[in-house]
C-alpha cells in the first residue's frame, strides 16, 4: 500500500512544484536547474560510489561486517536514480542521501526495523565423506610413473 501511494504522491508533488517553480522563475530556468542538478549529482554518486567500494574492500580484507558499506552503497546507488528522475522533491531527496551523515541516520533507523538472526563470514559448513564402515573395495592398479613416453616429443593433443 505504501508503494501505491509513493507511486501517486511523488509524480503530483513534482507536477505541483514544476509549476510553482517554473511560474516564479521561468521555464527554460527551470529546465536548466533540473538539468544541472541530473549532471552534478551524477558526479557526487559516482565520487562518493567509488569511496563507498573502497570501504567495503577495506571491510572484506580486515574481515569486518560489511552491512554497512553495502547499504551506504544501495543508498547512493538510490540517489543517483533519483537525482537523474526530473524533478525537485526527488533531487531534494537524492542529495540528502548523499550526505554522509543522512546515510548513516537512514542505516541506523533501518538496522533497528531489521532483526538479523545469523551472520556469517568465510567457508560454510563442510560435508564430510561417508564412512565405508567394514567394507573392502578389491582393485588392482599398475605404476605408469617408470614408463616414459617413446619419443619424448610433444603430446597426441599438439600435433597437428
Amino acid at each position: 500500500m505504501w508503494l501505491l501511494f509513493a507511486f501517486i504522491a511523488v509524480p503530483m508533488i513534482e507536477i505541483a512544484l514544476f509549476i510553482q517553480v517554473g511560474g516564479f522563475i521561468g521555464v527554460w530556468w527551470t529546465l536548466l536547474i533540473v538539468f544541472m542538478t541530473a549532471i552534478a549529482g551524477s558526479y557526487l554518486v559516482r565520487n562518493q560510489g567509488l569511496r563507498e567500494i573502497g570501504n567495503l574492500q577495506r571491510s572484506f580484507s580486515e574481515l569486518q561486517d560489511p552491512t554497512e558499506p553495502l547499504a551506504h552503497g544501495a543508498m547512493i546507488l538510490f540517489a543517483g536514480a533519483l537525482l537523474l528522475t526530473p524533478g525537485f522533491f526527488t533531487d531534494v531527496v537524492g542529495l540528502s542521501l548523499l550526505v554522509p551523515s543522512v546515510r548513516s541516520a537512514a542505516f541506523v533507523w533501518a538496522k533497528s526495523k531489521v532483526k538479523v538472526q545469523r551472520f556469517e563470514m568465510g567457508q560454510g559448513p563442510t560435508q564430510h565423506p561417508r564412512q565405508t564402515g567394514d567394507r573392502v573395495i578389491d582393485g588392482d592398479f599398475e605404476d605408469v610413473t617408470s614408463q616414459k613416453s617413446r619419443n619424448n616429443g610433444p603430446s597426441e593433443w599438439t600435433r597437428d
